[in-house]
Parts: structure tokens; C-alpha cells; sequence
């Protein structure tokens, strides 16, 4: 077979992505049909920079999910070498295909012969597997802290305070290092901090019912057992790791395992990012609490923790949203940068960093293996800080 042109590799790889266009399309347009019963996310459907940024965004989330749900777009298996195929240009035919084989590499091959756009496409699902999720358990952590310290203030305004100053002292990529590092893992330590702070999520939402519903004793009691028994199991099941010495919990009831790479990098980016959002919601919660309707829900006897959580964080929403999309790009950037010092994730990972760091090796001669991987990582962030310009523009207005 002869090499495919551009002209042919462009609509070929178009099409591999036709459930992402399908959903998309679906998703812009139900959006916009209903944008104005959708808050502050229908009226980003009025602002032409937001719309690009969230276009953006979904693109990749979709994509990852397609490829780690339902193995689709993937032309390749993203760890399997060809014969043959070492640094291969764009639409060079594999050699040896078979009947059911893709008959090419899109995108060429890498310094190890594997397909280049296969890695590409899976990588991202590397990225919103630890990305989004733990930039919210970052935030469970951040808020849970921050609101009783703006709001409380005095000493324990101070020890927490110090604390995550204390953390924010240290440089971020030598922090990561530390965490990351064999000789950390082996400690265990990485282990016990998860423990601590993936006990957040569960004690913000715990916290959050019962200042709601607490006049409905009875409601408020089948909620917390729900939640707790849920969210309980899952906790278990997140911080039980074979192999280490927290390991208690049997086979049979073991929910899932997550790769000790994984776990380890996760925890690592919720430990980095959660004392700034720490001081920005302190900062707001210090700043709201002299408003009047803080002062009129005191009035009416609220409790500390109703008026925190339902007066006070609703009116923050605005920026913790713009925050919240801005963190995601920038822990997307961190995995990026872990992965290119082989740091946390395994050496053959598809996540972006790892990747571009193999591909940097010959980049004057073979450029391909690391430009693509690099465009998507720059797609994706550039869509996060789209998306949080147009929130921030739209939550002003709102």
C-alpha cells in the first residue's frame, strides 16, 4: 500500500472521532435549547469565547470517554509495538497488517514503534480520570477548612493559616518529587495522606445535609445513612491498596484497585492544590460575612454551618467556578510536566508528558511523536481558560 497524503490522513482522522462530533453536537444543542432554565452553564451558551473553550474542553472529556469506556477512536493498541514502524511518518501502511488490523498509522509511529494518534487519544482519558476528579476533592478539602476559618477566625483561623502557607513554601515540582519518589511510596506515606484527605468529600457533604435538614429529623436521618453507607464503602474501597500496609479490606468486598502510579500522582495533586484553594475561599468567606443577609440569617438564630454553607459559598460560587476550571488546566499542565520527568505514572503511560518526553529525543529529525501529543495538551488548556473567561464574564453579569 502507498503512504496516505494529508489530503487523505485529515478525513481519516476526522472520522475516527465521529462519536465525539455526534455527542458534541447533541450537547450544543440541547444546551442551547434549554440554556435559559440552565443557570449560570445556559448563559454560557451567550458568550462566543466561553462556547469555544467549553467546545474545546468537551472534545477531550468525550474522547476519553470513548476510549476508556468503549475502546473506540483508537485505531491501535496505545502499548503495542509494530515491526517496523519506528518513527514512521503519518500515514505510513503497517507493515504485516492482518484481516480486523487497522491498515495504518495516522498519525506515525513513536521511537518505540507505537501508534501515535492511539497514544494520543488515550492520553486523554489518563487526564480526566485525576484532573477533574482531584481538583474536587482538592476543593471538598479547601472549602471544609476555609469556611470555618474566614468565618471563625481567631486561632483556628491561625493554625490553618500557617499551615497551608507551611505548604505553599515549598516548591511545587520539588513537593511532587518528594511524593512521588519509590523511596517516599515505600514509606507509605502517600497512603496515610490519602486516607486523611479523601475523608473530606465525605465530611463536607455529611456537614452540608445536616445543616440543611436539620429541623427534619427524620429526612435528615435516611440521608446521612444513604451517604454515609455510599460514600463509606467507596472510601474504603479508594484507600485499601494490596500490597501496602493499609491493605484491611477482603477481595470479595474490595470495590475496585487503583494503579499505585495513579493513586499516588491524585493524591499528590489534591495535597498541592487544596491550600490555595484553602486561602481563596477564607479570603471570601471573610469577605461575605459582613453582608447583610449574613447579618439577617444570624438574626434568625441559623447555625455557623448553615449560614456557611448556604449563605455564604452560594454567593462565592462565581469565582470558586472560575477557580475551579482554572485549576483543571493547571494540575492537566502538572501531570504533563510529572510525566515528562517520568515522575508518579508508569514509564509506557499514554498520558501526554510521558509521551512528549519520548518523542523530545529526535525531535529535530522525527518531530511528530512529540508535536501531537503537545497540541493536544495545548487544545486542552487553552479550552479550560476559555471556559473559565466565559464563566467569569457571565457569573459578573449574574
Amino acid at each position: 500500500m502507498e503512504p496516505l497524503t494529508w489530503g487523505e490522513i485529515i478525513p481519516r482522522v476526522l472520522y475516527q472521532f465521529t462519536p465525539v462530533w455526534i455527542a458534541l453536537l447533541l450537547t450544543f444543542a440541547l444546551s442551547i435549547l434549554y440554556k435559559r432554565r440552565l443557570g449560570l452553564y445556559g448563559k454560557l451558551f451567550d458568550n462566543i469565547i466561553g462556547m469555544v473553550g467549553f467546545g474545546l474542553v468537551m472534545f477531550w472529556v468525550y474522547t476519553g470517554l470513548f476510549v476508556g469506556l468503549f475502546d473506540w477512536i483508537v485505531t491501535h493498541d496505545p502499548l503495542s509495538a509494530a515491526t517496523g514502524m519506528k518513527n514512521k511518518a503519518p500515514g505510513t501502511p503497517l507493515r504485516g497488517a492482518e484481516a480486523g488490523d487497522y491498515p495504518y498509522y495516522l498519525l506515525g509511529g513513536d521511537t518505540l514503534a507505537r501508534d501515535v494518534f492511539s497514544r494520543m487519544v488515550s492520553g486523554s482519558w489518563v487526564v480526566i480520570r485525576i484532573a477533574p476528579l482531584a481538583t474536587v476533592f482538592a476543593f471538598m478539602v479547601g472549602i471544609t477548612l476555609g469556611l470555618p476559618a474566614g468565618y471563625f477566625g481567631k486561632r483556628l483561623d491561625t493554625v490553618l493559616s500557617f499551615l497551608a502557607n507551611l505548604i505553599l513554601a515549598f516548591p511545587v515540582i520539588l513537593l511532587f518529587y518528594l511524593l512521588v519518589t519509590p523511596e517516599m511510596v515505600a514509606t507509605g506515606i502517600p497512603g496515610y495522606m490519602a486516607v486523611v484527605l479523601f475523608l473530606f468529600p465525605i465530611i463536607f457533604l455529611t456537614v452540608l445535609i445536616n445543616s440543611r435538614y436539620h429541623t427534619q429529623p427524620a429526612r435528615r436521618t435516611i440521608l446521612l445513612s444513604v451517604l454515609i453507607i455510599g460514600l463509606g464503602w467507596l472510601y474504603l474501597s479508594l484507600i485499601n491498596d494490596p500490597g501496602t500496609p493499609i491493605n484491611f479490606l477482603p477481595g470479595a468486598v474490595d470495590l475496585f484497585d487503583i494503579p499505585g502510579g495513579i493513586l499516588i500522582v491524585f493524591v499528590a495533586v489534591v495535597f498541592v492544590n487544596a491550600p490555595t484553594v484553602f486561602r481563596i475561599v477564607r479570603g471570601l468567606a471573610l469577605d461575605i460575612q459582613t453582608r447583610d443577609y449574613v447579618a439577617a440569617a444570624q438574626t434568625r438564630g441559623e447555625g455557623p454551618w448553615y449560614i456557611m454553607l448556604w449563605e455564604i459559598l452560594p454567593n462565592a460560587r462565581g469565582p470558586l467556578i472560575v477557580d475551579f476550571c482554572l485549576r483543571i488546566g493547571y494540575t492537566t499542565i502538572l501531570l504533563g510536566t510529572l510525566g515528562f520527568f517520568g515522575l508518579g505514572l508508569p514509564p509506557e503511560s499514554p498520558d501526554w508528558g510521558t509521551t512528549i518526553n519520548q518523542g523530545r529525543k529526535l525531535l529535530s529529525i522525527y518531530p511528530h511523536p512529540a508535536i501531537v501529543p503537545a497540541m493536544a495538551l495545548l487544545s486542552m488548556v487553552l479550552g479550560l481558560n476559555l471556559l473559565a473567561d466565559g464563566l467569569r464574564e457571565e457569573s459578573l453579569k449574574d
